[in-house]
């Protein structure tokens, strides 16, 4: 199981790597997520379709993982993007749900996510990384310096 476990891992990394793919989640980690309806924006955007790749992709691994294809723990140590997907829509998952009227919506990247023994924590921890930038992106850029400030 090992073996097979490490040569799916590896096969979803190389999918990750494909065009289309990494176009999409270099999208999808542009988006800063402040409410509900930035989601929205996002999931019905003229980008959907990116939202779209990247959401189910992680669905499918979870779901892949969670029926026993790749073995959870070196699933869970070989990857951290789930983690990272899960945390930037988890506060909005209950809404975003109800709005699509699809109550199941990335059901399996959240079993996912609850099943790991330290999911919670790493979520939590995500997120305040997620902050922790966009506050730093939010603030003001130092003062520039004038020209030739600062020469004798």
């Amino acid at each position: 199981m090992k073996t097979e476990s490490a040569g799916l891992i590896l096969k979803l990394y190389e999918l990750r790597r494909e065009k289309k793919l990494r176009k999409a989640r270099q999208w999808f980690a542009a988006q800063k997520f402040t409410s509900m309806q930035d989601v929205l924006t996002a999931a019905r955007g003229k980008d959907n379709a990116y939202f779209r790749m990247v959401t189910s992709y992680w669905d499918m691994a979870g779901a892949i993982v969670l029926h026993g294809g790749i073995d959870a723990p070196m699933f869970h140590e070989a990857n951290n993007e789930h983690v990272y997907v899960y945390a930037k829509l988890q506060p909005y998952l209950i809404e975003l749900r109800a709005a699509i009227k699809q109550p199941t919506y990335l059901m399996w990247l959240q079993r996912l996510i609850e099943s790991m023994p330290d999911g919670a924590e790493r979520v939590t921890g995500m997120q305040e990384r997620l902050r922790a930038a966009q506050a730093a992106a939010a603030a003001p850029a130092d003062e520039p310096v004038a020209a030739g400030a600062g020469r004798n």
